[in-house]
């Protein structure tokens, strides 16, 4: 692993720190690596929730987008992760709000922190 994690303050930090979340994604990680990546991922979103959208408080549907975009997996899967497709919709395009029993499924699925999903 490069250096210890540490808070992101600038977009040069926070695109290094999407790299090296990325390279972790896509293979399988020690128990050491699950830990840097969940506590990148923490700081990429707390970087970018203050960066990019300083009045919003945490996004679940930004954080599903865009777990989903880089992990390559599809709304199908989340099909399968949450149930129907109607409710898949209705997640993407913000008519409904992901409850906690979701967020618990889908943290499983990503392998990441389910409150990324809770507001």
């Amino acid at each position: 692993m490069q250096k210890t994690p540490k808070l992101i303050k600038s977009e040069a930090e926070n695109e290094q720190a999407l790299g090296i979340v990325e390279d972790l994604m896509h293979r399988e990680r020690s128990p050491e690596e699950d830990e840097v990546y969940q506590l990148l991922i923490t700081l990429i979103e707390k970087f970018e929730q203050e960066y990019y959208q300083p009045s919003q408080q945490n996004n679940p549907l930004s954080m599903l987008l865009f777990i989903l975009e880089e992990s390559e997996k599809s709304r199908d899967d989340l099909v399968a992760v949450l149930g129907t497709e109607d409710l898949i919709d209705n997640i993407l395009n913000g008519q409904e709000k992901i409850n906690t029993e979701q967020a618990r499924k889908l943290g499983e699925f990503f392998h990441v922190e389910s409150s990324l999903f809770m507001e």
